[in-house]
C-alpha cells in the first residue's frame, strides 16, 4: 500500500455498512453463495486502500438473534466477502457485526447491546484496535440509522441510494437532523466524494486524479 497520508501517526477510516452498500441486498443473508457484490464495490473499496484510508465494515446482523442463522454462518458469510473482494485486489481492515436484537429474538442475543447501529460500540472498537483520525473519518450506508450512527460518533455521513437507500431519501424531509452529508449513487460515488473531501480538507496528499477507480 502506498501511503499517501499527510499524518503518519493516525490514519481517517471509512466505516461501511454491508448489505445495500457493499453487496446486494437479499433481506436476510444466510449463506455465502447468496452474496453479490454490487457493481464498482471492489474498486471503490481498492481505491480507499490505496489512499490509505482504513475500511471497517459495520454491520448489524440481527438474524442471529432472531435464529435465522448462526454466528458462524456470518463468519462464512464475511469470509467470502473477502474472498471476493481480494480477487478484485480490494480488502477490509476489519469486519465487525452485532449479533444482538433487543426486543426479537432467543437469548444470550436478545439483549439491548451498545453494538447494535446506530450505538456506538462497533466504532469504540475501531479505536481500540486502530490509530483512527475519527475527525476525519466517514459513515456509509443505505439506511438513516447508519447516518445517524455517524452523526453519533462526529463523522461525515453518506447515504447510498443502493440497497434500501432511495426508500430510506423519501424520509429524510421528515427527520432533517439525519440529513447527510452527502447522497451518493453508489458506494463508487460516495468514495468519489470522500477521496475530494480528504484532499480538500489537506489531510490526503495527493490529488483525487491519481487514484483512479481501477
Amino acid at each position: 500500500m502506498v501511503e499517501l497520508m499527510q499524518n503518519a501517526s493516525k490514519a481517517p477510516a471509512v466505516f461501511l455498512d454491508r448489505d445495500g452498500t457493499i453487496c446486494k441486498e437479499v433481506g436476510y443473508l444466510a449463506h455465502p453463495e447468496q452474496l453479490e457484490l454490487l457493481p464498482g464495490s471492489p474498486q471503490a473499496i481498492a481505491r480507499l486502500n490505496r489512499a490509505g484510508v482504513i475500511v471497517i465494515v459495520t454491520t448489524n446482523q440481527s438474524g442471529v438473534a432472531r435464529g435465522y442463522f448462526t454466528e458462524a454462518d456470518v463468519a462464512a458469510v464475511h469470509k467470502r466477502l473477502e474472498e471476493l473482494l481480494a480477487a478484485r485486489g480490494a480488502w477490509l481492515d476489519a469486519v465487525y457485526y452485532c449479533p444482538h436484537h433487543p426486543e426479537k429474538g432467543m437469548e444470550p442475543y436478545l439483549v439491548d447491546c451498545e453494538c447494535r447501529k446506530p450505538k456506538l460500540g462497533m466504532i469504540r472498537r475501531a479505536q481500540e484496535e486502530f490509530l483512527l483520525d475519527i475527525g476525519c473519518s466517514y459513515a456509509v450506508g443505505d439506511k438513516l440509522s447508519d447516518v445517524a450512527f455517524g452523526k453519533a460518533a462526529g463523522l461525515r455521513t453518506v447515504l447510498v441510494l443502493t440497497g434500501y437507500g432511495a426508500g430510506e431519501q423519501q424520509k429524510l424531509a421528515s427527520h432533517p437532523a439525519l440529513n447527510p452529508d452527502f447522497i451518493a449513487r453508489d458506494l463508487s460515488d460516495a468514495v468519489s466524494w470522500i477521496v475530494n473531501d480528504l484532499y480538500q480538507r489537506g489531510v490526503l496528499s495527493i490529488e483525487p486524479e491519481a487514484l483512479p477507480d481501477s
